[in-house]
């Protein structure tokens, strides 16, 4: 059985998330799907991360195991013509028989994006959240550098999974505005449920002056939820850059 990674991007719009469900239509199901179709068997694949109805990965990354000898280099397009148009699979790689998609991801990197106008854009809708009333992305900044370093992150954990520890190492959470589109780029050694959409609303909060930049530190150190700001739509979140020790996931285009 050969184990083989796969680099790929969604849409989530039409999605309940990546994970398989019993009564919804998942990336993970579609995915599995067809590839079953490909290799001529079933197949279970474990995916970098569970990514919440109506999120969007422009990268992400999944592997199976498989008996099929099909070539890597002919994979994706094999697959990609059994895909629904808002999948693809970019690229696939065997890699080592111990590799895990999300056991072996050493961090990953989350940008959610604000469409900040008075007037809505039509090409943003399920791709950017609206926010007409305008954001200081200045006092954003200054909220979210607080977040960065290793902290308890359950004042940002939504109800709904349980984990061993709430603790967290947020390396950079950058906000950044061009034109009336603020992305906020943040990359952890991991996330709690909805923990990226719960950090974008509590630095909305922030820039809204419904408390100081400078309040996060005390809202992590109380560990509860309402003390921080709301969890924005999921349709502005992207998975955008994984990484893997390079010994382990190598592919081709350098992604």
């Amino acid at each position: 059985m050969r184990n083989i990674a796969l680099r790929l991007m969604y849409v989530g719009t039409a999605y309940h998330g990546w994970q398989v469900q019993k009564n919804a239509v998942s990336v993970a199901e579609t995915l599995e799907r067809s590839l079953a179709l490909v290799v001529g068997h079933p197949v279970k694949c474990t995916g970098a991360g569970r990514t919440d109805a109506g999120v969007h990965a422009e990268t992400y990354v999944a592997n199976f195991r498989t008996s099929s000898r099909i070539p890597c280099d002919r994979l994706p397009l094999a697959v990609n013509t059994r895909l629904p148009d808002d999948i693809v699979v970019v690229e696939a790689v065997q890699v080592p028989e111990d590799f895990n998609a999300i056991g072996s991801c050493l961090r990953k990197e989350y940008t959610y994006r604000i469409y900040n106008s008075r007037i809505r854009n039509a090409f943003y809708v399920d791709r950017a959240w609206f926010y007409p009333k305008h954001l200081d992305e200045t006092v954003m900044q200054r909220a979210a550098s607080h977040f960065v370093g290793t902290h308890d992150f359950k004042a940002v954990q939504s109800v709904g999974t349980q984990v061993r520890s709430t603790v967290r190492t947020v390396h950079y959470f950058s906000i950044a505005r061009s034109g009336d589109l603020i992305e906020c780029r943040v990359c952890a050694n991991g996330f709690l449920y909805n923990m990226v959409r719960a950090m974008v609303g509590t630095c909305v909060y922030a820039a809204e002056g419904k408390f100081s930049p400078d309040a996060v530190p005390g809202i992590l150190d109380g560990r509860s939820r309402t003390a921080a700001g709301p969890t924005v739509p999921p349709g502005g979140l992207y998975m955008t850059k994984l990484w893997y020790p390079e010994e382990v996931l190598s592919f081709p285009s350098g992604a």
